[in-house]
């Protein structure tokens, strides 16, 4: 059985605590698509912790965490995240890399800084950890597959032709020092010794344990607003978000993923820059970004706090049509409890004329929200475990996003915690 946990809307939704939290009886979990550009925060009994490119079932000693072919594998930064674990006393999590993913590499970063550098107020807001370089390369073919770091003779070829193209760039775009062949090699070997323990055929590992009847998990990364095809273009993400994907970026059949959990935030959060609809702004916004997620709103990765709205009803209702929802996960519902009434963005507004459905980026430069009120219930919900305990309006909330939405809400999560789970 295959599940997917995916984000409907521009990332930031909680998806790492659904991961973590349904990993408990499963036996793989697989990261199938993105880089360490973007985080997921799990707080656990061994504490809070933000992971980046290691899949959010690493806590528990009975399951393999993948890395698929999709992912932009930085090898550093993995083996990094790895020792952070054990370090607070994690046992040693078992990890399977795949020898078809790709190498994010030292120039990657390199470029995403210079080329935000360049682009000024214009930049994309990236967290310049080189994943639009990244899978640019890939895309050219001239990307470095893990598999190859252990073939010598084609490595030494490959470092020499690959510096010369980016020291052209190097030298009349960004007037930036040079790459040097023989210090990119000596990196690559150093890599190839980080990695080579985790190395293997994850395609060929994965049709096994679907034979064998085991439970796997794909963990997405960001959301359906952040995808390069669906999401809100040019402000998106480099690798496809969607749970379609996750078939090729961890190299299953499609017809094995058969439920796609969808994790939509009971208010709208977002990173970066583009089209956001139902932001606010000011106290109101500051008011939310600090009682928001655990801890406050502010990114796995970069610490940059994040942009504040309220719930948007077009945005994730598209979101989880194109993940095709079979469960929404709703979350940080807790959160809302200080208010007297509860904002929702039920429309867009664009040139005079309202829509429910989610338009094109240009369009959606010019769309303004249309805002209907809910009554708020002003309590603390944390610690409730049954559905029916839960406030009136908390329940009437929850119910009326579900009819915008047009998917069953079958997990409801109200608190950061692992156990703060209501089942539908």
């Amino acid at each position: 059985m295959v599940e997917a946990v995916v984000g409907a809307n521009w990332g930031d939704e909680g998806k790492g605590k659904i991961t973590d939290m349904l990993s408990e009886k499963a036996d793989i979990i697989v990261r199938f698509q993105g880089g360490a550009n973007a985080g997921h925060t799990i707080v656990n009994n061994y504490g809070k912790f933000a992971l980046h490119t290691l899949p959010s079932g690493v806590f528990y000693s009975h399951t393999t965490s993948v890395i698929a072919n999709g992912v932009a594998v930085n090898i550093p930064v993995i083996i990094n995240e790895i020792r952070s674990l054990t370090d607070r006393g994690v046992p040693e999590p078992k990890i399977m890399v795949s020898n078809r993913a790709q190498i994010v590499m030292p120039y990657h970063i390199l470029f995403d800084e210079y080329e935000e550098e360049r682009l000024g107020k214009n930049s994309f807001g990236s967290t310049k950890s080189g994943i639009a370089p990244f899978y640019s390369d890939k895309y050219a073919k001239t990307g470095f597959q893990i598999s190859e770091l252990f073939d010598e003779e084609l490595l030494s070829k490959k470092v020499v032709s690959t510096c010369e193209k980016k020291n052209v760039l190097l030298e009349h775009l960004y007037h930036k020092p040079l790459l040097d062949p023989d210090e990119l090699l000596k990196t690559l070997h150093e890599y190839r010794d980080m990695i080579e323990p985790y190395v293997g055929d994850v395609s060929l590992f994965l049709h096994n344990a679907i034979k064998e009847g085991k439970t796997i998990l794909l963990e997405g990364q960001l959301g359906t607003l952040k995808d390069p095809d669906h999401g809100i273009y040019p402000m998106v993400t480099s690798s496809p978000t969607l749970a379609g994907y996750g078939a090729i970026g961890a190299g299953i059949p499609p017809y094995e993923i058969k439920k796609v959990v969808t994790v939509c935030k009971a208010y709208s959060s977002a990173v970066g820059a583009g089209a956001f609809v139902s932001e606010i702004f000011g106290d109101e916004a500051d008011e939310l970004r600090r009682r928001g997620g655990d801890g406050g709103e502010y990114g796995a990765t970069t610490g940059r706090p994040r942009r504040m709205g309220w719930f948007d009803c077009v945005a994730s209702k598209y979101g989880c049509r194109l993940q095709g929802t079979t469960d929404v996960a709703f979350t940080v519902l807790d959160v809302l409890g200080y208010l007297d009434e509860i904002p929702v963005c039920v429309a867009y507004e664009i040139d005079g004329e309202e829509t429910t459905e989610f338009p094109v980026t240009a369009k959606l430069e010019k769309a303004k929200p249309v805002i209907k009120k809910l009554p708020g219930w002003k309590t603390d919900i944390r610690g409730i475990k049954k559905y029916e305990d839960l406030p009136e309006n908390c329940r009437k909330y929850i119910e009326f996003v579900e009819s915008q939405l047009g998917y069953p809400i079958t997990m409801v999560s109200n608190g950061p915690a692992r156990e703060d789970i209501i089942y539908r």
